[in-house]
């Protein structure tokens, strides 16, 4: 456990890239589903309860929230996807600011894509995979609620999604992690310690952490 990540602070919400903090250092972003856990992932991983909204109404983060770690890295909680029940309209400006976030941010150096356990692999799963793969960027996949199934089917999960993917021409990393146990924070903090450092990033690997 890095206790570094226990030090996150909130430091900006923004609905344009032009209000972000200033684009150096470097940014591990998360993406994922409205209701995937995404919220609780990061409050967990710095033992923090509230410093990301959680809400029961899925897609309240509309905006890209930015939390510092120190001066040089920031955790960026990218807007949920999916099942937010808003205008099409505002759908499209959040598709529009994450991409623009995506495609120019200079600082960004990996993702971490949040799936529900039970529902992995949904169609903008596998537009974020392929992103990541066209430009290269690592990736780290959290399979959250892993302690809504039995020990044995979250990991026969976790080896299905890695079968799927065992393809993959860039570095990627995948893990069970539930955040009502406060499981597999471990293998989060040392996943993050690899994409804050890319230069120890194997290049073709899939690992499967225990």
């Amino acid at each position: 456990m890095n206790p570094v990540y226990h030090q996150a602070k909130f430091i900006n919400s923004s609905p344009h890239l032009k209000d972000t903090p200033p684009d150096r250092g470097l940014e591990v972003a998360f993406a994922g589903r409205s209701n995937a856990g995404k919220s609780s992932a990061i409050n967990t991983l710095t033992r923090q309860n509230a410093l990301a909204r959680i809400s029961k109404t899925p897609g309240r983060t509309q905006m890209l929230n930015f939390f510092e770690i120190n001066e040089r890295q920031r955790f960026v909680d990218l807007p949920g996807y999916g099942y937010a029940k808003v205008p099409l309209a505002v759908k499209k400006k959040w598709h529009e600011l994450m991409e623009t976030y995506l495609t120019s941010r200079k600082s960004l150096c990996a993702i971490i894509l949040v799936m529900d356990v039970r529902h992995p692999l949904t169609e903008f799963d596998w537009q974020m995979i392929e992103w990541c793969e066209h430009t290269g960027l690592p990736l780290h996949i959290l399979l959250t609620k892993a302690d809504k199934l039995t020990y044995g089917a979250a990991k026969n999960t976790l080896l299905q999604v890695q079968k799927e993917l065992k393809d993959a021409s860039f570095p990627l990393t995948i893990q069970l992690f539930s955040s009502l146990k406060k499981a597999g924070i471990d293998e989060v903090h040392a996943a993050l310690d690899r994409l804050f450092n890319p230069v120890e990033q194997d290049q073709s690997e899939i690992s499967t952490p225990s």
